[in-house]
């Protein structure tokens, strides 16, 4: 089954043993015997897997098999000694000058006879084994002719994921059946079929249908697979909204309040994908939390599932629940798929063979498009004999179900050639299902396990890293692994694999690797952990393991014995406690890879650059503030990867370091270059030899010129390789680029993304118009003060040569110039043949060029433009006079710029969102503008004082968003009569000094937000509120002259936020909010009442309204959780009132200048904050009897003394806090604070004299010493 295990195993050891440190070592003579045997072990092992094989045969062959692997493990480790030997050799014989040649040569001796003996036994065992060969029918087999490597590139994967074939009308039934309900009550259906039905695939479609976007306010997907627990659940739909913050929140009641603020109002749409679990008690429990966090009508679940099972059980508890069984493919639809895998460039040209055979193995893909797509790719390297070998197979003949499935697709995994390949594949198995691969990380895993080798000649010339991209780029062309994710640039940084190819990896291999099973298994290889630290103290017993990846486990030290771990080649700390190394990580000689991101370490041991044999290194300067690594980088001569090098003045830290580091790829950060002194030491850096695909070079901010600056000698010492791909230079001081970039021939061709940031004192750009495949240019130039030719890369000499159109700056996509505050001129090319400039700019940033007086006019292509900080709208309106093709628009701080240029807005008909702010001449948008503005969705307007009008056209009924801030002259805000705004959801005026009403807002049906503030003239709210019905959150600010707000039915509402509206002097007629759930009102002197039905209001808020004598009777308020009353004086005598309140759980009450008789009884109350009482001398006596009091927080009460000692009755507390109280200066008895059991926290800050009474020896300190956790005189932010 698994032989290719064995195969990969005698390749390797066949490979260490051809290694010169046999030599060294003098057992050369051993070792060539050793690969005599190999080689004929591994002639038999090409027959093992022969189909001649019977039964009986084929078990004794496996038992055969796994004694060799048994063998060739044996010989894999001791050869691996031996390598590590010669590198501890290397490293540590030149430190031990003082030992005799005698001492060393004796050593050396005991050596070679103790390995000698061992190799011989191997030898030994090999060949008796290979004497029971032939007895259970095993042959020599010769190695087959190689086929030509497959290098072809894998472009069009993401053009062939888009194909999806068959699923049209199924995912519209989805999309009709999610956006037609109107449920009170959630709605949930389920997606069946068997595994490679493409589930997940229709899921995706309807997610991202433009139907489904527009319906519901929010999409989550949640990949549930078989881990169902309903507060991971929960934590993972909050993550989908706040990300970081589920982990945060405790408990699923705490998670399910904070969903219920985050999704009230919100139709939301929630994708359970690849669901096993059919317990009905989980399901009941997250069924019910959903439901109690939202009760917008028309919320929908959709889960996938192979399991019918799950449906029946989601059936048996929703009244609203469809099943949607998913169909199988038809045979044409298969054979589609099959040919557009097997020829991708849509040119099949099929003889009558290839059609018979192609359309009989499209029949037999059983209607499953994942075994399609496997398939029609294994057909694609194959003659009409390969297509009919796929046809002939066994294979076809075994029994339905998913045995089958995965029997097909092993059809696929045997026409991977090399067992290295197959064993790469295999180790997949080892995570978990739905796991996101980082590409280059699971190429140095494969690589640790030696799987990377030189196995044949046609690699000898490749790194291992090589060998390991070309096996990656395999499995992905063989649809072994899916949703690829790339970077900007298209290259691949990460993969996933189907559940089903998955359990095919687990399949095909033996989980030899697995670092769940016990731990008295010495074969390890590899070991993974996230949280479990009971293994993790037993590693120095595993003496084989190659991989330890301890990434995000809760440890805070690595244990010294790291360093008995001969064999380890990849070492994974990143994201534990861990703040020191032990040195003994300095005897690792074998590590190949280490990585430390997000670690605070406090420092690096020197030993660290023993570890010659390096390749792979990574950590993060930005989280830990410093470069870690010690002195003497130059040492890791293999290394091949460094994400970053601060040059120090220190010996061993300058840039001459980097020059023995002849292996360096990749990506490379150079910072503090003001430290090189030295101009011969830059050069011997060499970067020009090193493959760096990524170069950042960084001198130190400084506000001013350096003293004796040689930035220009630096740089020019630092040319890098011609290949390089992407180039960043920051604060470089030098008056000029250097002659390699500020040269066409010398400037690398290749170059994708150039970023000059900082570079103050520079006044002329590069020639770059030329480059072919530059995609990304910033420039940040404070000095440079035109753009003209030169910057273009146009050579009038060069132009007559040809009579094809030039092209200049080909597939630039974005380009941003910044505070180039001298700029004065940007102009176009000055050709004498047809030319074209920008065809490919998308992005246009042009920011802080406040003297520019010049501009082109020609961005053909060009999507996203701001325009910001410029003094003249000459330049301006030159850019926006051609353009066509905009989605996004922004102008900022332009003086001299009254209105767009004529037609502008009508020209860009995509023109999706536009934001014009801090333009002060600007007194019109577009003068006839109706109808010009169709696609448009965000509109804001924000600081413009001339503006006065925008055109009906503007305010089309595509918008979304709409902002109008600080528009004093602006006559009326131009929504049309009688169309319908059905699409806006945001709508915000602010600071709009002439505004007296807002038009109607009937017709706007989905708007969510409504946001008033700082419109001094507004007599009332707009009318039409009540056709509102999706309004979730209203926010009305500083409207001085607002008297009456009157709001009825809005049932959608969850927030209300009213504040600093100084005439306002009733609030009624609130009723209809079955959702409110947040309500506040701040800073209203003349409120006298609070009149309205509040079903599920959880937090009321009111400050500093002195008048209000009225609020809600206590049967409106049944749901009321939290309530916080400040300023309320004429409030006080109502307090008593708050008894009757019977879910309080948390009142803040306090800033009254009138005393109060008695405090109310809460039992229930678990949160009290008292504050700014000044005339109370003591607390209320009323406190003791709140038997559930957790947390009580004591603030700024003067006349306070002493806290009273019925305290101690208040057993429930676990947290006190007091703050400015800056006349306490005694604690109840000792007697009350210990019955005070639960008490864990205190907290006294803020200038309270009790602070220096209760530190260690003060007479309050015996009172307070028993308790856990105290804090004097810190502030403490703390959630109480």
């Amino acid at each position: 089954m698994a032989n290719f295990i064995a195969r990969t195993l005698v390749r390797r050891v066949f490979s260490l043993a051809g290694q010169e440190f046999s030599l060294q070592w003098g057992f050369g003579r051993e070792l060539t015997k050793l690969r005599e045997t190999l080689g004929i072990v591994e002639a038999l092992l090409r027959d093992a897997d022969h189909p001649r094989h019977n039964q009986q045969q084929g078990e004794a062959v496996q038992l055969w098999v796994a004694k060799l692997e048994e063998i060739a493990d044996d010989a894999d480790n001791l050869l691996d000694e031996c390598s590590y030997e010669e590198l501890r050799v290397q490293v540590e014989l030149p430190t031990r000058i003082g030992r005799t040649l005698n001492s060393v040569s004796l050593s050396k001796a005991r050596y070679r006879r103790k390995k000698a003996r061992k190799i011989q036994k191997i030898n030994k065992s090999l060949k008796n084994l290979c004497k029971l060969a032939s007895g259970i029918g095993l042959v020599s087999t010769p190695l087959p002719s190689a086929a030509p490597r497959n290098r072809e590139t894998y472009s069009f994967f993401d053009k062939d994921e888009e194909i999806i074939v068959g699923r049209e009308e199924v995912v519209s039934h989805i999309v009709t059946n999610s956006t037609s309900s109107q449920a009170n009550h959630l709605s949930v259906l389920a997606i069946v079929g068997m595994g490679g039905l493409g589930k997940t695939t229709v899921a995706k479609l309807v997610c991202h249908d433009p139907t489904i976007e527009g319906h519901f306010h929010e999409k989550i997907w949640i990949c549930v697979s078989t881990e169902f627990q309903v507060v991971m659940i929960l934590r993972r739909i909050l993550q989908s909204f706040r990300p970081g913050a589920g982990a945060a929140v405790e408990g699923k009641d705490e998670l399910c309040k904070t969903l219920k603020q985050e999704l009230k109002g919100k139709r939301y749409l929630l994708i359970l994908d690849d669901v096993w679990c059919q317990e009905s008690e989980k399901w009941e429990e997250l069924i019910s939390c959903l439901s109690n966090v939202n009760d917008r009508l028309g919320s929908n679940i959709i889960v996938t599932t192979r399991n019918v099972g799950v449906a029946s059980t989601i059936a048996s508890i929703l009244q609203t629940f469809t099943i949607l069984e998913m169909d199988k493919l038809s045979d044409n639809q298969c054979w589609q798929i099959l040919k557009n895998r097997a020829f991708p460039d849509g040119t099949a040209h099929l003889n009558e063979d290839q059609e018979i055979l192609g359309k009989e193995i499209a029949r037999r893909c059983a209607g499953l498009p994942l075994v399609a797509k496997v398939l029609g790719y294994t057909m694609r390297s194959k003659t009409s004999d390969g297509w009919r070998s796929i046809v002939e197979s066994s294979i076809w003949n075994l029994p339905g179900g998913d045995t089958k499935i995965l029997s097909i697709l092993k059809l696929s995994f045997n026409d991977l050639k090399s067992p290295a390949l197959k064993q790469c594949f295999a180790f997949c198995s080892n995570f978990v299902k739905d796991f996101e691969f980082k590409r280059e990380d699971l190429i140095r895993l494969w690589m640790a396990q030696g799987w990377l080798h030189h196995f044949s000649t046609e690699e000898s010339n490749l790194d291992m890293e090589d060998i390991g991209a070309e096996y990656f780029g395999i499995l992905l062309e063989n649809s072994f692994f899916q949703d690829v994710r790339r970077d900007p640039y298209g290259n691949i940084t990460s993969c996933k694999m189907h559940d089903l190819v998955h359990d095919l990896a687990q399949h095909v291999s033996k989980s030899r690797w697995d670092s769940k099973e016990t731990e008295t298994k010495r074969g390890l290889r590899s070991f993974f952990v996230e949280r479990d630290q009971v293994l993790f103290n037993t590693l120095p017993s595993f003496e084989a393991l190659r991989v330890v990846k301890l990434c995000g486990a809760d440890i805070k030290v690595l244990p010294d014995s790291v360093g008995k771990m001969k064999h380890l080649r990849y070492l994974d700390i990143s994201n534990t406690k861990i703040r020191t190394l032990p040195k003994s990580v300095g005897k690792l000689y074998n590590l190949q890879t280490l990585r430390m991101n997000y670690l605070e370490l406090r420092a690096c041991p020197k030993e660290l650059t023993n570890l010659i044999n390096l390749r792979h290194i990574s950590y993060d300067r930005v989280f830990s503030g410093w470069s870690p690594w010690p002195s003497g980088m130059g040492r890791l001569t293999n290394l091949q990867s460094l994400p970053e090098f601060q040059v120090l003045k220190k010996i061993g830290c300058g840039i001459e370091e980097l020059g023995s580091l002849k292996q360096l790829k990749g990506k490379l950060s150079i910072y503090c270059l003001e430290c090189v002194t030295d101009i011969e030491k830059a050069k011997k850096a060499n970067l020009v030899e090193k493959c760096i695909r990524d170069l950042s070079l960084s001198w130190s901010w400084s506000s001013t010129s350096r003293p004796n600056c040689n930035d220009e000698d630096v740089l020019e010492a630092l040319q890098p390789h011609p290949n390089l791909e992407v180039l960043k230079i920051e604060n470089f001081l030098g008056d000029k680029f250097p002659s390699w970039i500020m040269s066409k021939l010398s400037l690398p061709s290749n170059l994708k993304e150039i970023k000059f940031r900082g570079c103050k004192e520079c006044k002329e750009v590069p020639k770059l118009g030329h480059l072919p495949n530059l995609r990304s240019l910033y420039i940040e130039m404070p000095n440079l003060e035109r753009l003209g030719s030169d910057f273009y890369g146009y050579d009038p000499h060069e132009a007559t040569t040809g009579c094809q159109t030039k092209a200049l700056f080909p597939a630039l996509k974005s380009l941003t110039i910044q505070y180039a505050g001298k700029l004065i001129e940007w102009s176009e090319p000055q050709v004498l043949l047809p030319t074209v400039v920008f065809q490919s700019l998308e992005k246009l940033n042009l920011q802080g060029s406040p003297q520019l007086r010049s501009a082109p006019s020609y961005f053909p292509s060009l999507q996203s433009l701001s325009l910001v900080k410029i003094d003249s709208g000459v330049p301006v309106t030159s850019v926006l006079s051609k353009l066509t093709t905009l989605t996004y628009l922004h102008i900022s701080g332009v003086k001299g710029l009254d209105c767009l240029p004529e037609g502008m807005l009508r020209n860009n008909k995509n023109l999706a969102r536009l934001k014009i702010d801090r333009c002060e001449e600007l007194t019109c948008i577009a003068p006839h503008g109706f109808g010009c503005c169709a696609s448009l969705q965000s509109l804001v307007i924000v600081g413009c004082n001339k503006l006065r009008y925008l055109s009906e056209g503007l305010l089309a009924p595509s918008l979304e968003e709409l902002l109008i801030s600080d528009c004093p002259s602006l006559e009326s805000i131009p929504f049309t009569e009688g169309i319908e705004y059905g699409s806006l959801h945001t709508l915000r005026i602010k600071k709009y000094s002439t505004l007296t009403s807002i038009p109607s807002l009937q017709g706007f049906s989905s708007v969510r937000a409504i946001k008033i503030s700082e419109c001094s003239e507004l007599l009332s709210l707009p009318s039409g509120l009540n056709c509102c019905t999706s309004l979730g959150k209203i926010k009305i600010r500083s409207c001085s002259k607002l008297k009456f707000i009157s709001i009825d039915s809005l049932p959608s509402l969850v927030r209300l936020d009213i504040r600093t509206c100084s005439s306002l002097e009733s609030i009624d007629a609130l009723h209809g909010f079955r959702c409110l759930y947040e309500f506040t009102i701040r800073d209203c002197d003349k409120l006298t009442s609070l009149l309205g039905s509040f079903p599920i209001l959880q937090g009321l808020e009111i400050r500093n309204c002195p008048s209000l004598e009225t609020i809600p009777c206590s049967d409106n308020l049944t749901t009321l959780s939290s309530l916080k009353i400040y300023s309320c004086d004429g409030f006080i005598s109502k307090l008593s009132e708050l008894a009757s309140l019977t879910s309080l759980r948390r009142l803040e009450v306090g800033d009254f200048c009138k005393e109060l008789d008695s405090f109310p009884v809460i039992p229930q109350l678990q949160t009290l904050m008292l504050s700014g009482w000044p005339k109370l001398k003591s607390l209320h006596e009323q406190i003791q009897h709140f038997t559930s009091l957790t947390s009580l927080n004591i603030n700024s009460f003067d006349e306070v003394e002493s806290l009273p000692e019925w305290l101690g009755s208040v057993s429930s507390l676990t947290v006190l806090i007091i703050e400015l109280c800056h006349n306490l200066k005694y604690l109840p008895s000792r007697q009350a604070m210990q019955r005070l059991t639960k008490l864990r926290s205190l907290y006294i800050c803020c200038d309270c004299p009790l602070i220096k009474r209760c530190r260690k020896g003060g007479p309050e300190w015996p009172k307070i010493s028993h308790i856990p956790d105290l804090s004097l005189g810190k502030y403490k932010e703390l959630t109480v």
